[in-house]
């Protein structure tokens, strides 16, 4: 028996720890879209609703500090971490 992927595993391969990522949320006032930005945190596995689906950690750029969960097919890719940068950080 082949095992399957998870749910939102497959978008999960695009998206690293770092990444800056997009989602939107309904705006009723305007009726319109918000779009709100992010840094991915975290993203992991998680039963909900007795299924295994991918849950992404995203501090949001606006509210430093705060962590929200999405879904991880909810996100999009805004601009990918880069490693090198990251290790010339810590290095200095």
């Amino acid at each position: 028996m082949n095992e399957r992927a998870k749910f939102g595993e497959i978008a999960a391969e695009e998206l690293s720890i770092g990444d800056i990522v997009e989602w939107s949320k309904w705006n009723s006032e305007n009726e319109d879209w918000n779009a709100y930005y992010g840094i991915i945190l975290d993203i992991k596995n998680e039963i909900k609703a007795n299924r295994l689906i991918s849950i992404s950690r995203v501090m949001p750029l606006n509210k430093p500090g705060v962590e929200l969960e999405f879904f991880t097919m909810s996100l999009r890719l805004v601009s990918r971490s880069n490693e090198e940068n990251h290790e010339f950080e810590i290095k200095n």
